[in-house]
């Protein structure tokens, strides 16, 4: 593993490795123990231009080498990934923290979105559309959008970059990744070494490692790339928004989320409360579509309340590269602050800490509270960490109320034995996806993935990818002569 860590702690650019020349240097430490795994001098303003310049000039060409020549190099690249899956799981443990657990998730994902890519490579088609002119024949073709960059986030940077990487690849784009600065390895250039290897032409694949303090908006604003996938906050998400808006440049905007698991009066409370404590505490809280809140009809609170304290207590916090470990750290410094500093207000506010963690550097164990003030803003954001806020409430449409009284509008669950009132009441709710009996966590190839409000902006995933990544082009052919007015 440790090879991985030397030989990529580079820049990708034009088919080669090497060097950013900037003038500091990224340094990307194990979050456990705080072990030193690689130092990566950034990547310039220049150096991102040289990255988008070399990816257009490969694209055509990969365009135009047909889908099933992109599908062969895809096959290769779940190859190379089915290959190294221990290698990559160590790299998983070692850069984000991840348990052994989450790295299994996290391949699992990365791999079945690989062969989902595979065939998305054939599935544009185009269309022929009548025409109210005589002897006009229209021609609808689907063709790539030419360049796209990407940028992915620190707590499931594999599967997330190949999530944007892979089909705009498939569809023929080149692409130009920048991964999270906290995880430049296992969201960039163990991506890119994986696409080198299964035969990927040079230049059209670049991962540049660097940091905004360097190159402020000179990824987004870029005239090269027509589409900016971004996966992270909504108030970065907010800013790419409007910097690419400014631009002409298309959006697909994966953000924050503060979903909700709401167990109903009929619910199956043990099966509630394995779906809430994974839904809460996977990859310590730090999933998009985690529930922060655990909504509970009041009739059934007190068990349901003694049943997942008894589960959260049972969670071991310790060393990722532990098997029987379940959380592991946060991934920075920052992140544990923040986190602590909720546990804190919310306690102060007047919250119950059923279970309180005690916190060692960057490993945060996890907490329950509740009695947590109606209005508290803590309801209403997204916390990125291992705490569950439990809320009681009295009947349906109190728990609607609550569930949409946020601004964001990701992902949630209920749980019911009536599989019809669970369908009615997801209805109801304003996200971009809701599950019945079920945890909130779920990303599937073929289903559209997004959110309402602050929650994001467009969709990936199967045919909502070819939205994403290509555009429309009207060809018309007029067979005999138009007849002009003048």
């Amino acid at each position: 593993m440790s090879s991985y860590f030397t030989d990529l702690a580079q820049q990708y650019i034009d088919g080669e490795w090497r060097p950013g020349t900037g003038s500091w240097d990224i340094i990307d430490f194990n979050p456990y123990d705080g072990e030193k795994l690689a130092s990566i001098t950034i990547a310039t303003v220049d150096e991102v231009d040289q990255a988008y310049r070399a990816s257009a000039r490969v694209q055509r060409e990969w365009a135009a080498a047909g889908a099933y020549t992109r599908r062969a190099v895809l096959e290769k690249a779940l190859r190379v990934v089915e290959e190294r899956e221990a290698e990559i799981t160590d790299v998983i443990i070692a850069e984000l923290g991840g348990t052994h657990a989450k790295a299994a998730f996290e391949l699992h994902l990365a791999k079945e979105f690989l062969r989902e890519s595979m065939n998305v490579a054939t599935r544009p088609e185009g269309q022929l559309i009548a025409s109210p002119v005589e002897g006009k024949e229209n021609r609808l073709y689907r063709v790539p959008v030419g360049v796209v960059g990407v940028i992915s986030p620190f707590n499931f940077p594999f599967f997330l970059s190949l999530k944007s990487v892979a089909p705009a690849l498939a569809l023929g784009n080149g692409v130009v990744l920048k991964p999270h600065q906290d995880t430049p390895v296992t969201g960039g250039t163990l991506i890119a070494k994986i696409f080198e290897d299964a035969g990927l032409p040079a230049g059209l694949l670049n991962v540049v490692v660097t940091d905004i303090a360097e190159i402020g908006d000179a990824f987004i604003e870029h005239p090269i790339p027509k589409v900016i996938s971004f996966t992270g906050s909504d108030k970065v998400g907010r800013h790419v928004a409007t910097v690419c808006a400014a631009h002409f440049k298309r959006t697909v905007l994966e953000l924050g989320g503060n979903s909700a698991l709401v167990v109903l009066d009929d619910a199956d409370l043990d099966y509630a409360v394995d779906a809430a404590v994974f839904s809460r505490y996977v990859h310590q809280g730090q999933v998009c579509m985690a529930a922060n809140r655990v909504l509970v009809d009041r009739s059934v609170a007190e068990e349901f309340t003694e049943k997942f304290v008894a589960k959260v207590r049972s969670l071991k916090a310790g060393d990722p590269r532990d098997p029987e470990t379940v959380i592991g750290p946060l991934i920075n410094s920052s992140q544990a602050e923040a986190i602590s500093s909720v546990v804190e207000q919310a306690v102060a506010g007047g919250a119950t800490a059923l279970v309180r963690g005690g916190v060692r550097d960057n490993l945060v164990e996890p907490s329950v509270l509740t009695d947590v003030p109606a209005d508290s803003p803590l309801l209403k954001q997204e916390v990125f960490g291992p705490v569950a806020f439990l809320v009681p409430f009295d009947g349906e449409e109190e728990a609607v109320r609550l569930v949409n009284d946020t601004p964001y509008g990701l992902s949630g669950a209920v749980h019911t034995a009536d599989v019809e009132r669970g369908v009615r009441f997801a209805q109801r709710i304003d996200t971009g996806m809701f599950h019945v009996n079920d945890g909130t966590a779920h990303d599937e190839p073929l289903v559209p993935f997004g959110g309402e409000k602050n929650s994001g902006v467009g969709r990936l995933n199967g045919e909502s990818g070819l939205d994403a990544f290509t555009t429309l082009k009207w060809i018309s052919i007029q067979h005999g002569r138009s007849a002009f007015p003048f």
